[in-house]
């Protein structure tokens, strides 16, 4: 009955496809910003808290990164590194709609996105704060905080352009048929090639 009060998409985490992976992202998400505020505002202990917030935070990049992402919005990413070379080059996953047995559920991906882009913020308004109630000692944490959660935010709305572009591509080759129509023009042409 309370799932009929709630439209599709809301920010309801009963509604999600996979909530136990939606609650445990979340609380990742929010636990590296309630103990790092538990610190700056109640404790001078600098070491405890910037231990256990780095904790928290690599916890929730490796989470987001392999687990959540992959289940709640079909998007993986890694980075490879040529041995031969040093180069170095970003590589994105997405599910493909057309063959995934699970569309991606509307409030999973809201949840996702949200928190995705709002983590950041928030470390950004910390930093602020920071300045102002002169703690710059708990800069260096915010730092690596920006640094951690930028380059998620970044890599999955990369992970994502790619994924749409290819979903649009992939949709507009296997539509009308276009991939059809070049490999068999190739073809007769190959074997016409000589006659006229």
């Amino acid at each position: 009955m309370e799932s009929a009060q709630h439209s599709p998409g809301s920010l309801s985490w009963r509604l999600s496809s996979h909530p136990i992976t939606l609650l445990t992202f979340l609380a990742f998400r929010i636990s590296s910003l309630l103990v790092y505020l538990f610190g700056v505002l109640f404790t001078d202990n600098l070491v405890m808290i910037f231990i256990i917030t780095i904790l928290l935070l690599a916890a929730d990049f490796y989470y987001l990164k392999n687990i959540a992402g992959r289940r709640l919005v079909g998007l993986r990413w890694w980075n490879e590194v040529d041995p031969s070379t040093g180069d170095s080059r970003w590589v994105f996953e997405s599910s493909d709609p057309a063959t995934s047995t699970r569309p991606v559920n509307a409030t999973d991906g809201r949840f996702f996105w949200l928190a995705i882009y709002a983590q950041p913020v928030l470390w950004v308004v910390l930093a602020i704060f920071a300045v102002f109630w002169l703690k710059f000692m708990w800069l260096p944490l915010v730092a690596i905080a920006l640094v951690l959660t930028i380059t998620n935010s970044l890599a999955f709305s990369r992970c994502d352009k790619f994924s749409q572009a290819s979903n649009i591509a992939g949709s507009a080759l296997y539509s009308s048929n276009i991939a059809g129509n070049i490999a068999s023009n190739m073809v007769g042409r190959f074997f016409t090639f000589g006659r006229s």
